[in-house]
């Protein structure tokens, strides 16, 4: 058919019109389109293939150089790991410079603390601030053991770092955006370990709230057993520590002394200065304003208007100063603090796609058959029940190791996006990888002073048995284990409208904390009369999807389906027209402003060429009909392209 192919870009840029054009019969632009077939599982391991040649086919030279460059593979690999994970020691600093003295602020509200529900959002907000669920927990330590907290009140708070440390390894997922299928796996397996931290909370803080189990079970513990005070282990930080340390240093004395109410505590910046100092104390004659503030009656004497006491005064020294790279540098915490939070995100990103790209070229073959085969495979029957728990033990102890959760999952967030970790083996590992952060805290714990040992491995305790229970509400039984259902439909959506990624992050982790932390600082009342409408709404919505996915007989006809409400409020895809518009505005103007230069460089050219241009004929009828139809498939395939967005 003989037609006119116009293709505009934007309203504001002059059409190009592509005339006289013999175009091939309509053809479907959606095989070009990279999608999945509607047979296939999307959750399916993909097979790595190896597409180098085979062993058996090289030569000694090529053997001795398929060693060499595996064995580069393997160094650059341990290399951007290591990178990786200082790059998340340094991220965390960076979050402690910007909103550390603020996560203090927020602790030394005892008021608002004393609420379940905004302790549990102050966890999560401070946890998010400092980017640590060691640093937030240790705070909450200090505060128990001087006194400003109970232990009580201190419970909901450990539940929120829980949740508050699971925002890492779902911004990692995020820079595996690339490719859908990737993506899909990568997203559903950092999401798992939010979706049982959110759920473990939603059930274990209103039963702590009417029964206190969680206090009276580690009470007991700590009751029942004569506990000595230990050392805490440093096993990854020997060999983190080096670069760390040589690029920051922080003072975390100074976020525990605002959370504690020191007034000296404000005015220091977090930047340590000084990493060996000299603490001198001497007993002398102070002035005290009256008998009442003596020592002792005994020591206490009266000269006129002055009161004299015997009182031991302490000065601190400054022997060594640091050698880090901003302990000369005369800028504000906040400064340095973006300054290293943009470095250490680039440092950070730039790794996990390295490691990918090495990953994917190093799993291929028969390496790759292996590695998934032991990492996914299950014992024989009967036996095949162990192999989950025998995961949780492996997650553990690697979370021992680098002492970090955070470190641990978003090490398996890439392998569970390439296809080598499965997401039902991803779930075990990320259980695991909760209690063996709560191990090294108990471990820290105990290398505290014997007065205030108890409270803080009591603490310590509630967080490992909280962890232990969610274990136990979400995982034996294999119905119950709803975090994976749940991560693989957020996956879904997110593979389908990328854009919900961040959404998602955004609300669950930001937004939804700070609307029930300002609801809490109106008052028990004002968070009632909002909080309990919303939270009936959902209940009410999330039985009726079940009930029309299950037993939709059981509903009126009405409500079958959501038909009735508008496009928008039951749907994404309204939402992602709209960021796509706005998308395609910006891609636009910046490509409209290319075009139209290049059209005022070349416009000579192209008129000069069109007045020039000479058809060839051929003799042979075929040969012109080849290439009439190369031609069309050649001018469509460069409409389809300038069409793209």
């Amino acid at each position: 058919s003989f037609t006119c192919a116009v293709v505009r870009c934007c309203s504001s840029v002059k059409p190009v019109v592509v005339d006289d054009i013999f175009t091939s019969p309509a053809h479907s632009t959606v095989a070009l389109i990279e999608d999945e077939p509607e047979d296939m599982d999307p959750w399916d391991m993909p097979e790595l293939k190896d597409t180098g040649v085979p062993w058996s086919a090289l030569d000694t030279k090529g053997k001795v150089l398929r060693v060499f460059v595996s064995v580069g593979k393997i160094v650059l690999l341990l290399g951007f790991l290591y990178m990786f994970i200082c790059s998340l020691d340094i991220l965390s600093s960076a979050f402690q410079l910007v909103g550390g003295k603020a996560a203090g602020d927020i602790f030394q509200d005892n008021s608002v603390l004393s609420n379940p529900l905004a302790g549990l959002v102050i966890g999560v907000l401070v946890t998010l601030l400092v980017q640590s669920s060691s640093t937030s927990s240790s705070i909450v330590v200090s505060m128990v053991s001087s006194g400003l907290l109970t232990v009580q009140v201190a419970v909901p708070i450990i539940m929120g770092t829980n949740i508050g440390t699971s925002v890492t390894n779902t911004l990692v997922a995020t820079t595996q955006a690339g490719d859908r299928s990737t993506f899909r796996r990568a997203f559903a397996g950092a999401t798992v370990h939010d979706f049982f931290n959110w759920l473990s909370v939603l059930v274990l803080l209103p039963l702590e709230v009417a029964t206190g189990y969680l206090y009276e079970v580690t009470k007991l513990i700590i009751d029942s057993f004569k506990i000595e005070s230990g050392e805490a282990p440093d096993l990854l930080n020997v060999i983190t520590d080096p670069l760390t340390e040589s690029i920051i240093q922080l003072d975390q004395s100074v976020i525990s002394g605002i959370a504690t109410g020191d007034p000296e505590a404000r005015n220091k910046s977090l930047i340590l200065k000084w990493c060996k100092t000299f603490t001198n104390t001497t007993l002398m004659n102070v002035t005290v304003p009256g008998p009442e503030n003596c020592t002792s009656p005994t020591l206490c004497w009266v000269d006129g208007n002055y009161t004299f006491t015997l009182k031991n005064v302490s000065e601190t020294y400054d022997v060594r100063k640091c050698t880090h790279l901003f302990v000369n540098v005369n800028l504000p915490d906040l400064a340095v603090g973006l300054i290293l939070l943009a470095l250490s995100l680039l440092v950070l990103c730039s790794c996990l796609v390295l490691i990918v790209k090495l990953l994917n070229s190093m799993l291929k073959g028969q390496v790759a058959a292996v590695i998934k085969k032991i990492l996914n495979t299950d014992f024989p029957f009967p036996f095949g029940w162990v192999t989950g728990y025998i995961a949780i033990l492996v997650g553990a102890a690697m979370t021992f190791v680098v002492q970090s959760s955070s470190v641990f999952t978003s090490a398996i967030t890439p392998l569970v996006g390439i296809g080598v970790i499965s997401i039902e083996r991803a779930y075990p590992l990320s259980l695991g990888s909760n209690i063996g952060t709560t191990t090294t805290a108990i471990l820290a714990a105990m290398a505290s002073p014997g007065d205030t040992l108890a409270n803080a491995l009591q603490i310590a305790l509630v967080h490992f048995l909280f962890n232990i229970t969610g274990i136990v509400l979400w995982y034996p039984v294999p119905f119950t284990r709803i975090p994976i259902r749940l991560a693989k439909g957020l996956g879904s959506i997110t593979a389908k409208y990328r854009w919900f990624a961040a959404v998602y992050i955004i609300c669950c982790f930001f937004v939804l904390p700070l609307f029930v932390f300002s609801l809490s600082l109106a008052g028990w009342q004002v968070l009632v009369g909002v909080g309990v409408p919303i939270l009936v709404l959902l209940i009410i919505t999330l039985i009726i999807n079940v009930l029309q996915k299950r037993k939709p007989g059981c509903l009126p006809a009405a409500l079958r389906s959501w038909d009735f409400l508008p496009l928008w409020a039951h749907s994404l895809a309204p939402w992602d027209k709209v960021i796509g518009v706005i998308t395609a505005k910006c891609c636009c103007c910046c490509k409209c402003c290319q075009v139209s230069s290049n059209d005022q460089e070349h416009g000579v050219q192209e008129s000069a060429e069109k007045n020039k241009k000479v058809h060839t004929v051929y003799d042979n009828l075929a040969m012109s009909a080849e290439k009439e139809v190369e031609d069309e498939i050649k001018i469509e395939l460069k409409i389809l392209e300038m069409t793209r967005l």
